[in-house]
């Protein structure tokens, strides 16, 4: 008898061992892929991290459905970049408790933008960068702070693997702060050297690293009108740059017409969604090769 009922014995301790490990891994979403990152990084295979945006939006600008609303509703965590990011989350109903504002040790730091022309690019419809910078990660150093809040946030609830989380997050913290060190030692090579974005993402980039930056508001995919040439020109009259940085890879013709007027083309990504190829450490590193290029011309 006891032969016959001990595989059921076994099947049934291995559920029950499968249910208690599933049961003690954290769900976790995130409203931007850096976040995910950093989270997947410090968590490992205790937690299970969830960024729901398509591949071809700006996680600062979409919208939510009532499903998409309901997953968020229903985890264990919420990780928000805080800066006003994800416009969505003023007309969302969230569990208070189970939200993480990742940025909240350096709030006071945020940088406040007073562009107010509405434009659109993706499927998220027209916006304004006006109110306050978002791109929080740009500055490494804020990146760590946010990666920090994310430790604090697992260990709280998973205080029995603190010692795990802590090993994954000093390996990430290491990465962050050489990307830090490298772009800052980069800059410092020529600090008055000047550069235009083609987007105002890059205030808190600009502000770290000491880079001296003006942005206009052109798209990557989208030939800029006569109109934005013309106000380049005057820009260019009391900020003389020799490059231009994108987002994303420009129009072949935008940058043929920039070449002409002396201005040569690089991509940084600020790296918000999940890359094509990749993760966000080869993101960053590509963006700060390519931005040597810049100092070492002359």
């Amino acid at each position: 008898m006891n032969l016959i009922f001990r595989p059921l014995i076994v099947s049934l301790l291995l559920l029950a061992s499968i249910a208690a490990s599933a049961a003690d891994t954290l769900t976790v979403y995130t409203v931007n892929y850096p976040l995910a990152y950093f989270a997947e990084r410090i968590g490992g295979d205790l937690v299970n991290v969830v960024f729901p945006l398509p591949p071809d939006v700006d996680p600062a600008f979409w919208e939510p459905d009532a499903k998409d609303i309901a997953g968020f509703q229903q985890v264990d965590l919420i990780l928000l970049n805080g800066a006003a990011y994800a416009k969505w989350l003023r007309r969302a109903s969230l569990p208070r408790r189970k939200l993480v504002n990742t940025s909240a040790a350096f709030q006071h730091d945020y940088i406040n933008v007073n562009e107010t022309v509405t434009h659109q690019h993706g499927p998220g419809g027209d916006h304004s960068h006006a109110g306050t910078a978002f791109t929080t990660w740009l500055d490494f150093n804020q990146a760590g702070m946010q990666a920090k809040a994310i430790l604090l946030a697992l260990e709280k609830h998973r205080p029995e693997h603190a010692d795990d989380f802590r090993q994954n997050f000093a390996l990430l913290e290491k990465d962050l702060d050489s990307l830090d060190q490298t772009l800052m030692a980069l800059v410092a090579q020529d600090a008055d050297k000047s550069f235009i974005a083609s987007h105002p993402v890059y205030q808190y980039l600009a502000r770290r690293y000491k880079i001296k930056l003006k942005s206009v508001m052109w798209e990557p995919e989208v030939v800029p009108e006569q109109n934005q040439w013309h106000e380049l020109q005057q820009l260019l009259i009391s900020h003389d740059a020799k490059w231009m940085i994108w987002e994303g890879e420009p129009d072949e013709q935008s940058v043929a017409s920039l070449q002409a007027m002396g201005i040569s083309s690089l991509v940084f990504n600020p790296g918000a969604n999940v890359p094509e190829q990749g993760d966000f450490m080869t993101v960053m590193k590509s963006n700060i090769s390519a931005i040597e290029k810049a100092y070492r011309q002359q």
